[in-house]
């Protein structure tokens, strides 16, 4: 069974403030302990969902000298498609059995944020695939907006404390396809061990098995969400920001048995990232005699950096 807690975000929305202490109580009792979630009550419905996953399905079944059209050089893969193996886990050489596609932020009012991001890409042959993507972006961001202001209160901030570095921030959603895997991989699993770079992860698509988290004991664990439910982990940006009061889970998808190596297993992380200039200095409330300061100051921006060098993505 999957040690993985579930929360109803409806609970933080109901406007009982009983109901909406619940939620904050279960998930900052999660992220101090395994962190990971399981979330309800997000604002995806069944329909988008379901659009979502019929585009990315047609995308990745393109041939691939059109996908790789879309692969476009010197961003470090920040935008567009990125093909199989390319990227690797911090520390590995193999590269991850995985293609995926990236979208970023639709900046607002923001000239100076929309000349720091690369524009996102248009996919010609698939007409609905851009407009179904930023309407999932937009709604996966809005869910995690909500389970920031719960954690900020958490915390013992003031509740919307991370809206302000959220708004037109570096936000990815990643689509990825696993494809099937033809042969025994040297080494090479479909994501290979590894904690989040960002503040938030939420991931639509660990349905089937295969997503597994460590807990503190370096016991590994299914990690099997309904499928009403995202997952939601923590990210390391968080972590350091907190002084490791939340949690960063190192998690992992393994590779199937080998009577499913002929499956395809699709999985879309949206990986929330404040805007670059956001200090990740450690809050001064999260220090104490028994809890010195861990990490060194560093901006979100210098952060992502240093770990997209280290990913292999960016040189």
């Amino acid at each position: 069974m999957s040690k993985v807690p579930s929360v109803n975000l409806a609970d933080f929305l109901s406007g009982d403030e009983n109901r909406k202490q619940k939620f904050i109580n279960e998930i900052g009792s999660a992220y101090e302990t395994i962190g990971f979630v399981a979330l309800k009550g997000h604002f995806l419905d069944d329909q988008l969902v379901d659009d979502l996953y019929s585009e990315i399905k047609n995308f990745f079944e393109l041939p691939v000298d059109v996908k790789q059209k879309y692969e476009i050089p010197g961003i470090g893969g920040q935008r567009g498609y990125v093909s199989f193996g390319k990227e690797s886990a911090k520390g590995k050489k193999e590269g991850d059995l995985k293609e995926f596609w990236h979208f970023g932020q639709y900046v607002e009012n923001d000239p100076k944020l929309e000349a720091e991001y690369p524009a996102n890409v248009e996919v010609e042959e698939l007409p609905k695939f851009n407009e179904v993507g930023k309407k999932t972006y937009q709604m996966l961001e809005k869910t995690a907006k909500y389970v920031l202001r719960a954690l900020a209160l958490h915390l013992g901030l003031e509740e919307t404390y991370f809206d302000q570095y959220i708004k037109n921030g570096n936000s990815i959603l990643r689509p990825i396809h696993y494809p099937p895997i033809q042969e025994e991989p040297k080494g090479a699993v479909r994501a290979a061990a590894h904690g989040d770079i960002n503040l938030i992860t939420l991931l639509m698509g660990a349905h089937g098995r295969g997503l597994q988290v460590q807990d503190h004991d370096g016991e590994w664990h299914d990690a099997i969400a309904q499928p009403d439910e995202l997952m939601i982990n923590v990210g390391d940006m968080l972590s350091r920001h907190s002084n490791n009061k939340l949690k960063s889970t190192i998690h992992r998808v393994v590779n199937p048995p080998k009577e499913l190596w002929g499956t395809s297993r699709y999985s879309i992380p949206f990986f929330m990232h404040p805007i670059s200039d956001m200090k990740l200095d450690v809050l001064e409330n999260c220090i104490d005699e028994n809890n010195p300061k861990q990490f060194e100051d560093i901006t979100a921006g210098d952060f992502l950096n240093e770990r997209l060098r280290e990913l292999g993505l960016i040189k």
